[in-house]
């Protein structure tokens, strides 16, 4: 029994002791890393930050916020205003000099605005028109548009979010004709955008004419007005969107350009002078349109027509 009690006593001296084992961490370093998760999941990836955008973009609580109104304006003479009545441009009055000798422009300016309805009609005598537009020939026809309500910048990328859509927006730096606002915004219309901003200053605005040119799609294409558009670009870079500027001798043709079906801003300088230099400095890329003719340059609705379509076809 002694012999026994000593060989167990030998057996349990002998047993090694507690040993710290790996945990798994070998056998879990052997299995791999699994599928790659997709990019909206991967850190620093541009559709996460996109993601994160829209994730931002839902939880905000609506708020109504404009981009200010412009002014009011006369449309003067009796072509122009049955013209502006033909296309649609917003008005609440109409006035129509006393006694005024009848033509078929006027009888036709009448008609339009009656069957409009929501135009007052007001005879007014000639000395009171006279000093309304401060002397100039009006025919005894004289239109008064309303002043224009603009958008706020970032309510376009929002409402884009909201539905689903990467947002799609031009931005005019230092475009200065009312009639190539007006084209842009027809551009925009055609080929699914998403609005436009125009500096607050030294900018064309939503006059009768950009109403005019834009044939009707103003109505349903925002403009919005931005106070400091270089700071309204970061705002839509900090959002996720990439700022495309045309340039003459931007670095990247335009069909090299990989951005253009995701969330994008595409800014368009002025005719003479192209971009400013701080907005040029700001933009992710600077883009050329290829012009095999020789062209040096496009006028602004022309050159947001091109950028547009390729954007629309690439989306398609």
């Amino acid at each position: 029994m002694a012999g026994n009690s000593q060989r167990r006593n030998r057996r349990t001296s002998n047993k090694k002791g507690a040993m710290v084992g790996s945990g798994g961490k070998r056998r879990r370093s052997l299995e791999g890393k699994g599928p790659t998760p997709p990019a909206e999941m991967r850190k620093g990836h541009a559709k996460q930050r996109i993601a994160n955008a829209r994730t931002r973009q839902a939880a905000k609580r609506p708020v109504a916020r404009r981009g200010g109104k412009g002014s009011s304006e006369l449309v003067v003479g009796r072509n122009p205003v049955v013209e502006a009545l033909r296309e649609g441009v917003p008005a609440n009055t109409l006035y129509v000099q006393q006694f005024i000798d009848s033509d078929e422009r006027v009888r036709e300016a009448l008609k339009l605005a009656a069957d409009r309805g929501g135009i007052h009609l007001m005879e007014a005598p000639k000395p009171e028109l006279d000093r309304m537009t401060n002397g100039l020939n009006h025919q005894g026809v004289v239109l008064q548009v309303p002043p224009y309500e603009y958008a706020h910048p970032e309510d376009l990328s929002a409402a884009a979010f909201d539905e689903g859509e990467d947002p799609l927006i031009v931005a005019l730096d230092g475009v200065t004709d009312p009639r190539n606002l007006g084209a842009v915004v027809r551009s925009v219309s055609a080929f699914g955008g998403h609005g436009v901003v125009v500096p607050e200053r030294r900018a064309a605005g939503m006059t009768a004419g950009a109403w005019k040119t834009s044939a009707g799609t103003a109505a349903r294409t925002p403009v919005a007005r931005a106070t400091n558009l270089t700071r309204t670009l970061e705002a839509y870079q900090k959002a996720g969107l990439t700022v495309v500027g045309l340039a003459a001798d931007g670095e990247v043709e335009l069909q090299d350009v990989e951005a253009l079906d995701g969330p994008l801003v595409i800014v368009i300088g002025s005719e003479g002078k192209g971009l400013s230099r701080l907005v040029g400095e700001t933009c992710d890329l600077r883009v050329r349109i290829p012009m095999p003719g020789g062209a040096e340059s496009l006028n602004a609705g022309v050159a947001a027509g091109v950028v547009l379509y390729e954007a629309a076809r690439r989306r398609a």
